[in-house]
């Protein structure tokens, strides 16, 4: 009967292991073992969505998988975020965020069904994207420093043309305005395109946004350039200067981050951190980004938590004293 006993329980142990080898693989399993979908919060064709498919086509030849583009676009890229927010924390669905989504909107919006702060865990800087401020052909200045001047000398006289209200051009100019004591009228555009058009035809004095889509006017002396928000100058217009030369400690610009949802393993988020530096680091990637105006940037998922907060805390009180909200 001992014998029989004894018989029973190896065999019971026997099948113990061999349920633990037939179910490690599943739970084993290296990330990624299936396609990964990065989703960007905006259009097909913009800035975002042309870095991300770079990106994801880097990611694909590093890790093994298709990581496919999901473009889903609206409230200035909140149902974007809202719909990875709200995914498995598993490493399979990645946010390719943008300042909006990451920081700011949540300082606008008064409605967000997601916090980026609490749904969201840090992967990665991706880049950056000063915002330059332009003059009209005309103007009666060249530099920020005359500029400043000229508006202090002629209170809400000069206007200035943004991308849409609450966008990094629109809370730039009231960042500018602010820091050096000046007051200008402020004109809203939707996108890019008629503020180009309209600095040209000299109908509005001033333009604060994105880099990459006046620096060919700015080339062909179409327009001024005044400025660049970032921290040093950019090397395709080495004759602009910063806005930190006239106004120490200003930086401003769209910038492009990975996040993923909270609670991601630690794993999946080192993968995804180290082969996107890698991606950055490489002379192809720097000169792709610097077509488009982007300045590559990297680092620690710590140090993308740390920048995000400092924007946060940055552009809270401007957002705040602008009254802009939606």
């Amino acid at each position: 009967m001992k014998m029989l006993n004894r018989r029973s329980a190896a065999m019971v142990l026997i099948g113990a292991a061999f349920g633990l080898t037939q179910a490690a693989p599943a739970y084993a399993q290296a990330w990624p073992s299936r396609p990964v979908t990065m989703v960007v919060p905006f259009t097909a064709g913009t800035t975002s969505d042309v870095i991300a498919r770079s990106l994801a086509q880097e990611l694909h030849q590093k890790l093994g998988q298709p990581f496919i583009i999901e473009n889903k676009g609206g409230a200035g890229g909140n149902i974007g975020a809202m719909n990875v927010a709200r995914a498995n924390a598993d490493g399979y669905t990645i946010l390719f965020a943008t300042t909006g989504q990451a920081a700011t909107n949540q300082l606008m919006y008064k409605q967000m069904e997601y916090s980026p702060q609490r749904d969201f865990a840090s992967v990665v800087l991706v880049a950056k994207a000063p915002v330059i401020i332009t003059a009209k052909p005309d103007a009666p200045y060249s530099t920020l420093k005359d500029f400043i001047a000229y508006a202090k000398a002629n209170p809400g006289k000069a206007t200035g043309g943004f991308p849409g209200n609450g966008t990094l051009g629109h809370i730039t100019g009231e960042l500018l305005a602010r820091s050096a004591g000046i007051d200008f009228a402020k004109t809203q555009y939707r996108g890019s395109a008629q503020i180009l058009t309209d600095l040209i035809g000299n109908h509005i004095d001033v333009g604060m946004d994105s880099l990459a889509g006046y620096v060919p006017s700015v080339r062909e002396n179409k327009i001024k350039a005044l400025a660049i928000a970032s921290s040093q100058r950019w090397s395709r217009l080495p004759d602009v200067p910063t806005v930190a030369e006239s106004l120490p400690g200003f930086e401003a610009g769209v910038w492009y981050a990975a996040l993923v949802p909270a609670k991601t393993p630690g794993d999946v988020i080192a993968k995804l951190n180290a082969a996107t530096n890698a991606w950055l680091k490489d002379p192809k990637t720097q000169e792709f980004l610097g077509n488009l105006g982007i300045q590559p940037a990297g680092g620690t998922p710590d140090e993308l938590k740390a920048f995000t907060q400092a924007e946060i805390d940055k552009w809270s009180p401007i957002i705040k004293d602008a009254k802009i909200e939606f």
